[in-house]
């Protein structure tokens, strides 16, 4: 738990993505709630590209919402200006953490070579989507035991099919 403390001292706004998932999107301009957020659109180079946004009642469909158009991250909702920044899912984005190319549960690889654990998930500049933390899992009993860990790394990771290889700051 200290380290997560520290962590948020030391780079400002973060958010991980378990404190995202499933927070209402709201249009700023009528206060209609528009569809929640799903999941994270990540670059090859750790960059948290957008959020992918579930919309509708019945047939709910899965919409690309660029971190550009996010007007605020709030503790209990995600602020857009309209509705239309939202655009409809078509394009495979390089990752999520979840669902299509996941991130989630592939294992994290020092430049060193160090095995760090599996991806849990990540700590990033709200504003800037710039990924600089990974929550890490050893396994379930190894969390209660230990709690979990948090990598830092302020270099873009080398994201590949089997592992992600990251530059570990040593603090």
């Amino acid at each position: 738990m200290t380290e997560t403390i520290n962590v948020h001292r030391r780079w400002g706004t973060l958010r991980t993505f378990a404190l995202l998932k499933g927070q209402p999107v709201f249009e700023s301009k009528t206060g209609s709630k528009i569809g929640e957020v799903t999941d994270l659109c990540i670059t090859n180079d750790g960059v948290v590209k957008g959020l992918m946004v579930k919309k509708g009642v019945f047939f709910k469909q899965t919409y690309f919402l660029d971190i550009k158009d996010v007007l605020s991250f709030g503790w209990d909702g995600v602020m857009i200006e309209e509705d239309d920044t939202l655009e409809r899912l078509r394009t495979n984005h390089e990752y999520t953490l979840y669902h299509q190319h996941s991130l989630n549960g592939k294992m994290l690889i020092s430049k060193s070579g160090e095995s760090l654990g599996l991806l849990e998930d990540v700590y990033f500049h709200e504003e800037l989507g710039t990924i600089v933390g990974y929550e890490i899992t050893d396994g379930f009993f190894s969390d209660i035991t230990e709690g979990k860990q948090i990598i830092q790394s302020e270099k873009p990771p080398a994201i590949g099919k089997d592992a992600i290889i990251v530059d570990v700051n040593h603090t």
